[in-house]
């Protein structure tokens, strides 16, 4: 069975997409990007903070979906420059406990609204 994820605690989807799909025990969520669902702004600062505030959208698309962080099992990591690397590594690390998800990152030309991080995850259900 699918069914659609939303939540106002993550920014409106900006094309003919959904925040997130679960299909039975699977949720694949959207990439995120580092804006505040409240103002649509992104976070003040540069990539460790869009960072940081893509993971509070991923987490809260995960929290309407009934799971958490430790339901991910897969993420990728689009940066619109690679040299930001290290800076989106150090905020991810302090996003998981215990065994990190799959990762691929990649460096893209653009990303939506010239954001400097997108975040999309799959996440499992015990």
């Amino acid at each position: 069975m699918k069914k659609v994820i939303a939540t106002s605690n993550a920014p409106a989807a900006i094309g003919p997409y959904s925040q997130a799909i679960l299909v039975n025990n699977m949720l694949f969520a959207s990439g995120q990007l580092g804006l505040d669902p409240a103002t649509g702004a992104f976070a003040e600062g540069g990539v460790k903070e869009q960072t940081a505030q893509a993971f509070e959208n991923v987490k809260a698309i995960l929290k309407e979906a009934g799971m958490t962080i430790d339901n991910v099992v897969k993420t990728t990591v689009f940066l619109a420059d690679m040299a930001d690397f290290g800076a989106m590594n150090e905020v991810y690390a302090g996003q998981f406990n215990g065994a990190y998800p799959a990762r691929s990152a990649v460096a893209v030309k653009t990303l939506p609204k010239n954001g400097l991080v997108e975040i999309e995850i799959v996440a499992i259900r015990d």
